[in-house]
């Protein structure tokens, strides 16, 4: 059988239940024996550290039926990381329980490795099943100031919009210390009528639809993830690298800001539809124990250090946010009016962060989700158009206080990555609104989606547009792909790749322009 694109066939429930003694003292199956592949999800790793990382894996045989085709019992996995891709030299090795209440999923935090070198993982049943092998790199040590790091940034993967082209391209890049996913890793809606046009290797129809409506319950949450992760390009890519995972806001519901949705929802109600869409995120990524859903919520926020060369600030623009501004008469839960209390962060992570940013770190790196760049379009037309509110443009003050923050650690190393617009655009945040072409606080790279919004095109009125009224914006592109990060002490250099089509298989890579920042001031070099 081949387990790297396995297919979905019955599991054959066998063997009976014991009693695991000690930390897995709960009632398991005792020797269970599929007919299918029950890694048929993949495997993935995530949140490097200097001694190891995160990997994951979730039991799911038949990963669009009920629980994945899983019994409501747990089941011990064995877990191996090595230093060699044929697992000759295996270092670290144990159990861990996969448990239905959590998806079957499985959640090792591996310690006691060296810094800064690749290994490879798996997982198997005992007695049975394998998984295949992913790879990923643990971070330099913390005195280490390495010659290179190599970073990808990428998200917004809907399913229905086409093809995983990117993330087959991005696999294939190697030797990439981590990527970041900058969220909208799932989409909440149902079924498109009528999706785009998408094919087959042979040209034939192909059906990318989602499976059942809207996600509201954990079970329609978990049967989302499912969908996407049976997907073998996107597999391909967790398999190459470890991965980095924020969310947005389509692993919820479209622009959810704190404890309201767009539709009006009482918050109290709201609630529950975010607790249940926040586990099956944690279910679905490879991080650690501190993002563990408590209460409703996760604690997404976080940081990873890579030595003294850079500190990466993994942001939530979501949880902690004043509501968005109202854009209609009348409308349901939306603040009238921006005063200096609005936030993005709210005060606790504006506070830690603040204190992150004097880490001394060669370069620091702000991960999160939607445009911090003032971010306007002005039509051919001579209409201008604000930028959009879901982004920091509808939360002017809190712009102001990250302005303030890195001015005030005074700090001229600042990279900003970003996503969610689908589009690829390259600029800088400036120190003032009102001033867009004067001096920048930091540089902005926003990376266009995966897949979302079809094939997209080099230039479009909104691209233009943007350009014409954002004069601290210089590259605006609308296809899709991913962006790459060269990082050495003295030079940060950013690739922007375009996918050609995504509707078809086997859309051709290319590198649409290189840009280059210097540590010692922010702005942008074009190569």
């Amino acid at each position: 059988m081949d387990h790297r694109f396995p297919d979905r066939r019955a599991v054959l429930a066998a063997g009976g239940m014991l009693l695991l003694g000690g930390p897995m003292g709960d009632r398991a199956w005792a020797a269970p024996v599929f007919a299918d592949h029950p890694f048929a999800l993949g495997v993935a790793a995530g949140d490097p550290w200097p001694d190891g990382f995160v990997i994951w894996t979730r039991l799911a045989p038949r990963p669009l039926e009920p629980h994945g085709g899983m019994p409501a019992l747990a089941v011990v996995v064995r877990w191996e990381v090595a230093e060699d891709p044929r697992f000759a030299r295996i270092v670290r090795s144990g159990e861990a329980l996969a448990r239905p209440e959590l998806a079957h999923s499985v959640h090792v935090e591996v310690s006691g490795l060296r810094p800064r070198r690749p290994y490879w993982y798996r997982f198997r049943i005992p007695g049975g099943e394998v998984s295949f092998a992913g790879t990923a790199r643990t971070a330099p040590g913390a005195a280490e100031t390495p010659a290179r790091l190599r970073l990808a940034s990428a998200g917004c993967q809907h399913f229905q919009a086409g093809h995983y082209t990117a993330w087959r391209h991005l696999s294939r890049e190697g030797d990439l210390d981590a990527i970041f996913h900058y969220g909208d890793y799932i989409y909440e809606g149902g079924a498109v009528a009528e999706p785009p046009t998408i094919e087959d290797a042979a040209g034939r129809p192909l059906d990318r639809r989602h499976i059942g409506g809207e996600t509201y319950s954990l079970d329609d949450y978990r049967l989302r993830y499912a969908q996407y992760k049976t997907d073998p390009d996107l597999q391909a890519a967790h398999a190459a690298a470890a991965f980095i995972t924020s969310f947005d806001d389509h692993e919820v519901d479209n622009n959810w800001a704190s404890d309201f949705d767009q539709d009006g929802t009482p918050p109290a109600v709201f609630h529950l539809r975010r607790a249940a869409a926040l586990q099956a995120w944690y279910e679905h990524m490879p991080v650690r124990r501190a993002q563990f859903p408590v209460g409703g919520g996760a604690r997404m926020f976080r940081r990873l250090d890579y030595g003294r060369m850079l500190r990466m600030h993994v942001l939530d623009t979501r949880t902690y946010r004043s509501d968005q501004l109202c854009e209609r008469p009348g409308q349901a839960n939306c603040r009238g009016e921006d005063g200096p209390q609005a936030t993005m962060l709210g005060p606790v992570q504006e506070a830690w962060l603040g204190e992150g940013l004097k880490s001394g770190a060669r370069w620091n790196l702000i991960a999160q989700q939607v445009f911090v760049m003032p971010a306007n379009r002005r039509f051919a037309d001579g209409r201008f158009q604000p930028g959009g509110g879901d982004t920091w443009n509808g939360y002017p003050a809190a712009r102001r206080r990250l302005v303030q923050a890195i001015s005030a650690a005074n700090l001229r190393n600042v990279v900003i990555a970003t996503g969610d617009a689908h589009i690829h655009a390259v600029g800088v945040v400036p120190l003032r609104d009102d001033e867009p072409d004067g001096p920048a606080a930091a540089t902005e790279f926003l990376a266009t989606s995966i897949s979302s919004g079809g094939d997209g095109a080099p230039e479009t009125e909104g691209t233009r547009a943007m350009l014409a009224g954002s004069p601290n914006i210089r590259l605006v592109n609308a296809q899709r792909g991913y962006q790459l990060f060269d990082v050495a002490a003295d030079e940060w250099r950013t690739d922007v790749k375009v996918v050609d089509t995504i509707q078809r298989p086997g859309g051709a890579l290319t590198t649409l322009a290189r840009f280059a920042v210097s540590p010692e001031r922010p702005g942008l070099d074009r190569r």
